[in-house]
């Protein structure tokens, strides 16, 4: 693993870590009774966007930095404006600096047809962030 990947490995899980005051829960196999394939999908998908567009890792990882980095990891960089509300897609700070969204709704398309309304949002970024690393590490 080149030293450059292993800092931002290393930074990944001290964020990850160490952002929210409760202790992280999700680990392998955590979906393994609810939605066993939960994994294998999230995986898959995110080594199809790869193979589009080598970039999806970084900006996969960079959705995750960007989702943790407040007030914990909980996929609120995914909302959508509604009528009432503006949601953090088109918010100042994220129009046209993140990117990738798609990759993460395919997963979760993907999820929903297996087991739906089981493995969150929160999780899929967490996961597919893996899951780059991983991909991207000879």
């Amino acid at each position: 693993m080149s030293p450059v990947l292993l800092l931002l490995f290393l930074f990944f899980l001290l964020l990850t870590g160490t952002a929210t005051s409760k202790p992280a829960v999700l680990r392998r196999g955590f979906y393994r009774q609810t939605c066993p394939e939960a994994e294998f999908i999230v995986r898959n998908t995110i080594k199809e966007a790869m193979v589009r567009e080598a970039r999806n890792a970084a900006s996969v990882m960079r959705l995750q930095f960007h989702d943790c980095f407040v007030n914990g990891c909980d996929a609120s960089l995914l909302l959508d404006d509604t009528p009432n509300m503006l949601g953090e897609k088109l918010a100042l700070s994220n129009i046209n600096s993140l990117r990738s969204y798609e990759v993460i709704d395919e997963a979760k398309h993907g999820l929903e047809q297996i087991c739906p309304g089981i493995v969150s949002c929160a999780d899929i970024i967490i996961m597919a962030s893996r899951d780059a690393v991983a991909l991207v590490t000879p």
